[in-house]
C-alpha cells in the first residue's frame, strides 16, 4: 500500500477522527436548540441535520456556517465501518465491542434512510366521503392535469421546489411549457376593494387577480404556522403564450360567525379550467398530493369531552378501507394510540372537527422504522456481553490468585 492510500486510510479509522465528530455532533444540537426558537421543530430538521451544510440567510446573501446533520453523520457512519473492518478482529472477547459499533452504525443507517424515505402527510375527509390520496403539511406543487377522458385524468406535477428556481419546464403529457413569472413560498391575499389602487400581477385568466391583493410574506417556520404561496404562471406554446394565470390555494372570506358578527375564513380555490389543442385541462396551486392504492372512507367521527368541562376526552373516526381486490376490506375505529396501519402507512388520529362532520389523520410511512430498536437491542446486549466477558475475566484471575497463595506458602 503507497503513502497515500495509507494516510486515507488512517485519517478515516482513526480515534480522533471520532473525538472531533462526536465534540461537532454536540455542538450541531446545542446551536440548534438555540435556533429553534425561531425556527420550530421542522425548521430546524431542515437547516441543521437534513442538511450537508448550515447555511444562514444574512437577508442578501447565505452563508455556510457550520457542518450539517447528514456531514457529521455520514462521516461518523464510514469511520466506524472503517474501524470495525480495520481494527477491530473477530475474537471471542471483542463480541461485546463489535456488537456495541454495529449499533451505532444500524441506528446511523436508520437515520438516514428516515430522512431521505420517510412520508409524513395527512389525509382530511368529511363523513361519506372517500380519499385515496394524501397530502403534504407544507410543502406544495403546480398540478396541470388533463381532464379530456372521462376514464381517467393525467396529472403533471411540479414541486414547488423546483418551481420556485425559475426557468422553462416542458413535459411530455402536456403540448405547453410551463414558465414561473415569480412564486411567493408565503404571501398574504386581501380583497382588492380594500386596496383599490394596488397595481395587478398581469395575469391573464382567472379572477384571483382581479378579486385580491397579493403581498409576498416572510416564511413562518413556526411548529403550527402555515405558509400559503402563491404563483403567477405562463403557459406558452409554438405559437406564443396561451395565458398567464395567478394561482392560490387558499383565498380569503367572510362568513357569518357567532351572533350573526362576520368572521375572516378560508377556502380552498377551484382549480384553473382552460382547453388547448382539443383538450381540456386544469391547473391547481395545491399541497403535495400522494396516492395509495386503496381508498379510505369516513364514517362517522366522535368527539367526546369530560362531564362539565371543554377538556377533550375521546377523539374517534370510524372508517372503512377498501382495496381494489376487496380481500382486506374493513371497518375500523382509529383513535388516540389506536391507529390504523395497512400497506406499510400507519393513520394516526390527528385533528378532528366534529361539528363539519371533518377528520384529519395523520399518514405516516417510514421504512426503516424498526432499525433504531434493532440498534438499541443490538446495543445493550453488546454492553451486558463486554461487561459480561470482562467480569468473568476478573473472577477467573481472583480464583486463580487465591488458588496460587496456599502453594506460595
Amino acid at each position: 500500500m503507497n503513502d497515500s492510500l495509507r494516510s486515507v486510510r488512517d485519517f478515516f479509522v482513526s480515534l480522533k477522527l471520532t473525538v472531533v465528530l462526536l465534540a461537532l455532533g454536540m455542538v450541531l444540537v446545542f446551536f440548534s436548540t438555540l435556533d429553534q426558537v425561531h425556527l420550530g421543530i421542522w425548521g430546524i430538521q431542515e437547516k441543521w441535520f437534513r442538511s450537508f451544510v448550515v447555511v444562514h440567510d444574512t437577508g442578501g446573501s447565505r452563508v455556510p456556517v457550520f457542518p450539517g446533520g447528514y456531514l457529521i453523520g455520514g462521516l461518523l457512519l464510514v469511520n466506524l465501518i472503517s474501524a470495525h473492518l480495520y481494527r477491530l478482529k473477530l475474537v471471542w472477547r471483542k463480541a461485546g465491542i463489535q456488537l456495541i459499533h454495529s449499533g451505532v452504525i444500524v441506528l446511523l443507517v436508520g437515520e438516514l434512510i428516515t430522512g431521505i424515505l420517510q412520508e409524513d402527510f395527512q389525509m382530511t375527509i368529511v363523513e361519506g366521503a372517500s380519499r385515496n390520496y394524501s397530502e403534504s403539511f407544507r410543502d406544495y406543487e403546480v398540478a396541470i392535469v388533463d381532464v379530456s377522458n372521462p376514464a381517467y385524468d393525467d396529472v403533471v406535477a411540479i414541486p414547488d421546489a423546483v418551481f420556485s428556481h425559475g426557468g422553462e419546464i416542458q413535459h411530455a403529457k402536456i403540448p405547453f411549457r410551463v414558465v414561473p413569472q415569480f412564486y411567493f413560498p408565503n404571501s398574504s391575499a386581501r380583497p382588492r376593494a380594500q386596496v383599490p389602487n394596488a397595481p395587478r400581477v398581469g395575469a391573464t385568466h382567472g379572477e384571483l387577480d382581479a378579486r385580491f391583493v397579493v403581498t409576498e410574506q416572510a416564511i413562518d417556520y413556526s411548529q403550527n404556522g402555515r405558509n400559503i404561496p402563491t404563483a403567477l404562471v405562463a403557459l406558452v406554446a409554438t405559437e406564443g403564450t396561451i395565458g398567464k394565470w395567478l394561482l392560490r390555494p387558499e383565498i380569503p372570506v367572510m362568513r357569518p360567525g357567532e351572533g350573526g358578527a362576520p368572521q375572516l375564513d378560508i377556502d380552498r380555490t377551484a382549480p384553473e379550467r382552460f382547453t388547448y389543442g382539443g383538450r381540456t385541462f386544469e391547473m391547481s396551486l395545491r399541497l403535495v398530493r400522494a396516492y395509495k392504492p386503496f381508498s379510505i372512507r369516513l364514517l362517522k367521527v366522535t368527539h367526546d369531552n369530560y362531564v362539565g368541562t371543554d377538556l377533550p376526552k375521546n377523539f374517534s373516526s370510524r372508517v372503512e378501507l377498501k382495496t381494489p381486490d376487496g380481500r382486506d376490506d374493513r371497518e375500523v375505529l382509529i383513535y388516540m394510540n389506536n391507529p390504523l396501519r395497512y400497506g406499510g402507512y400507519t393513520f394516526y388520529q390527528h385533528q378532528m372537527e366534529a361539528a363539519r362532520g371533518l377528520t384529519g389523520l395523520q399518514v405516516v410511512r417510514n421504512p426503516g422504522w424498526l432499525l433504531p430498536y434493532i440498534a438499541c437491542v443490538m446495543m445493550t446486549l453488546g454492553l451486558v456481553l463486554q461487561f459480561g466477558l470482562s467480569l468473568f475475566a476478573f473472577n477467573a484471575k481472583r480464583r486463580a490468585k487465591a488458588a496460587a497463595q496456599p502453594k506460595a506458602a
